[in-house]
C-alpha cells in the first residue's frame, strides 16, 4: 500500500509499504480522509519527541471498513466509521472507570516515542481495534468525520468544566480547538462567551461560532476587560487553549474568585505559575487531555450541523502531496487551519 513516512525528521516520502495484518479482534479501515494535526506537523520536525522516525503518522481519520477479525464482530465489511486516535486497554483502573484518555497503558495511533511505536493513517489501510470505532451517522462525509477528533477534545474540555453553574465563559486562543470550544459552549447553552485571540481574522470567526464578545489580546488589558464585561468579577469559566506561561496568567487573572481555569494547550511542558493568585482567589485549575467517550455525542453534532468543521478545512488533497502540504503547515502559511489527506 501506498503511505506517508516520516523517514527522518523533516524528511517525509511517499513508500510502498505492507498493509498491515487484521489481529483478531480488529478491523482494516481503507482510509478515506486523514487530518493533519498541529501535532504530526511538530512531530515532523522532532521537537515534540513523539514521533521518532521511521513511522506513518496520522491519527484523524475516517473510512470504511474492508476486513474484519475473528472476534470483532458486528463491524462487517463496508461499514462506514472513524476511530478513536487513543488505544486504551480496556482494563487497567481508569479504563474500569470510563476516562479511557488516562489508560495506563495508552497508545495512540500514529505515534511512535520510547514506550511505543503505532503506525498510523497516512496510508491507504489501517488496522485497528474494533473496540475504539464509531460508526458514521447518515449524512456525515469522511472528510467531516476526520475533524471529529478535534470536535471531541472541545467537548471534554467543556465536559471537565462547570458549565451548569457558570453564566460567562471566557476561550483564550482561537485556534481550531478554542473555536470548536466556543461552539460546543453556544450548543451548551452559555449565555456569554468571550473569545480572545491576537488574530483579528479569528476573532471574526469566534463571533460567526457564537463568540457574544471577542477582545484582542494584544490590543487591551485582557482581564480588566473581561472584568468589565461580568460586573466586575471575571469569567465563571476560562479555557485556556495555548499553553504558554503568559497566556495561563492571564487566564487566571479574568477569572472571578472561585471561578476555574480548564487547561488545554500544552505548548510549553512546564510553565510559571501564579500561586499566589490561585490559592487566594480559590480558582481550580482543570487539566483535560484529549477525549473519554465524546465521539458518539460529537458525530452527531456533526451531523446535525451543530458543530460546523467544514469552516476549518482549507484544503483536501491527495496523500501523495503530503509532503508539500506539511511544508506549508510548518511555514505556518496565513490562512492555512486543517489539510485533510486523501489516500
Amino acid at each position: 500500500m501506498k503511505a506517508l513516512v516520516l523517514k527522518a525528521y523533516r524528511d517525509l516520502c511517499i513508500e510502498d509499504v505492507p498493509a498491515p495484518t487484521v489481529q483478531a479482534d480488529e478491523v482494516l479501515v481503507r482510509v478515506r480522509a486523514c487530518g493533519i494535526c498541529g501535532s504530526d506537523v511538530h512531530g515532523m520536525d522532532g521537537s515534540t519527541g513523539r514521533r521518532i522516525p521511521p513511522i506513518i503518522m496520522g491519527h484523524e481519520a475516517a473510512g470504511e471498513v474492508i476486513e474484519v477479525g475473528a472476534s470483532a464482530a458486528p463491524w462487517r465489511p463496508g461499514d462506514r466509521v472513524t476511530f478513536d486516535s487513543t488505544i486504551s486497554c480496556g482494563t487497567c483502573w481508569h479504563c474500569l472507570r470510563g476516562e479511557v484518555n488516562l489508560c495506563d497503558n495508552r497508545r495512540v495511533i500514529g505515534v511512535s516515542c520510547q514506550e511505543y511505536r503505532r503506525d498510523g493513517a497516512f496510508a491507504e489501510f489501517i488496522a485497528v481495534p474494533a473496540r475504539i470505532l464509531y460508526r458514521l451517522p447518515s449524512g456525515i462525509t469522511f472528510e467531516q468525520a476526520a475533524l471529529v477528533e478535534a470536535v471531541s477534545v472541545a467537548a471534554h474540555a467543556v465536559n471537565r468544566s462547570p458549565l451548569a453553574d457558570a453564566s460567562s465563559a471566557m476561550v483564550l486562543g482561537s485556534g481550531m480547538i478554542g473555536l470548536l470550544i466556543v461552539q460546543v459552549l453556544r450548543a451548551r447553552g452559555c449565555k456569554e462567551i468571550i473569545a480572545v485571540d491576537v488574530d483579528p481574522g479569528r476573532l471574526e470567526m469566534a463571533r460567526r461560532f457564537g463568540a457574544t464578545s471577542t477582545l484582542a489580546s494584544d490590543a487591551s488589558d485582557v482581564a480588566a476587560s473581561v472584568r468589565s464585561m461580568t460586573e466586575g468579577g471575571g469569567a465563571d469559566i476560562t479555557f485556556e487553549a495555548v499553553g504558554l506561561a503568559a497566556t495561563v496568567k492571564m487566564a487566571i487573572d479574568s477569572t472571578r474568585k472561585g471561578g476555574t481555569v480548564t487547561l488545554v494547550g500544552n505548548l510549553s511542558p512546564t510553565i510559571d505559575l501564579p500561586l499566589q493568585a490561585v490559592v487566594t482567589r480559590e480558582i481550580t485549575l482543570a487539566g483535560s487531555c484529549a477525549s473519554a467517550g465524546e465521539y458518539p455525542e460529537c458525530l452527531q453534532m456533526i451531523a446535525d450541523g451543530i458543530v460546523d468543521v467544514g469552516t476549518f478545512v482549507s484544503a483536501s488533497v491527495p496523500l501523495s502531496q503530503g509532503p508539500e502540504w506539511f511544508g506549508r503547515l510548518h511555514a505556518r502559511e496565513k490562512g492555512l487551519m486543517k489539510v485533510l489527506l486523501k489516500p
